[in-house]
């Protein structure tokens, strides 16, 4: 059974942080390519904000969240992390992460294979 659990949603107000969760069972993360974040806000398209390689520990980020949010992995523990700093409420989204088997893929969210359940993301003003 291969499946991505994630925790570590929830409120704050502007400026304050989060650290975002994904634990993999079913596979080793460093069996495969890369593991990234996605987050999608009411009407609009689900967009990608960071990825990690598994094997190389490069990361990407996206513009938008550049500066402000740091992705991890600890293979000993089989997670990625996604800590997020100076949260806005433009950031408040469902985030997900997804895992990539056949290669890198970035932000290509067709290079995915495997999808966490989603963690609610709200930031007030």
């Amino acid at each position: 059974q291969v499946q991505l659990v994630q925790s570590g949603g929830g409120s704050v107000q502007a400026g304050g942080s989060l650290r975002l969760s994904c634990t993999a069972s079913g596979y080793l993360i460093s069996t495969t390519y890369n593991m990234g974040w996605f987050r999608q806000a009411p009407g609009k398209e689900r967009e990608g904000i960071a990825t990690i390689n598994h094997g190389s520990g490069r990361t990407y980020y996206a513009d938008s969240v550049k500066g402000r949010f740091t992705v991890s992995q600890d293979k000993a523990l089989n997670s990625v992390y996604l800590q997020m700093d100076s949260l806005e409420p433009e950031d408040s989204a469902i985030y997900y992460c997804a895992a990539g088997y056949t290669g890198d893929g970035r932000f290509n969210q067709s290079k995915y294979n495997v999808w966490g359940q989603g963690a609610q993301v709200t930031v007030s003003s």
